[in-house]
């Protein structure tokens, strides 16, 4: 795998799999592995959906998958989960990079992709 993708290890994988939906209906999801390190590359490198590497899968399946799960507050409980498990909790940390926003991003919102804001 080239170093330039990001590719969530095993043991990441593994620390977040049980807080995945586990709801075995329809067509079997395709790899969660793959899929979730897509997503991390696409927002890590401020990409379009469709500018996704091809060895992630399609690009329609890395956003249907982020906004079905932003919508049903999976990516949430992961993030709230992690944070209970460090040992830093008192820790606060203060980012000055700067990215310019899509015009599309606005509307997130209003679409319902983060239910918690």
């Amino acid at each position: 795998m080239s170093s330039h993708h990001f590719w969530l290890s095993e043991e990441q994988f593994a620390r977040i799999q049980p807080f995945l939906p586990n709801k075995p209906r329809g067509v079997p999801r395709v790899d969660d592995r793959r899929v979730i390190s897509g997503i991390i590359h696409v927002i890590r490198n401020g990409l379009m959906w469709r500018d996704a590497p091809e060895r992630y899968g399609p690009h329609k399946t890395l956003y249907n998958r982020f906004i079905r799960w932003s919508r049903a507050g999976v990516f949430d409980r992961i993030f709230k989960e992690l944070a209970a498990m460090s040992a830093a909790t008192d820790t606060v940390m203060i980012d000055a990079t700067h990215h310019k926003a899509h015009r599309t991003a606005a509307s997130l919102l209003k679409k319902g992709a983060f239910p918690g804001v």
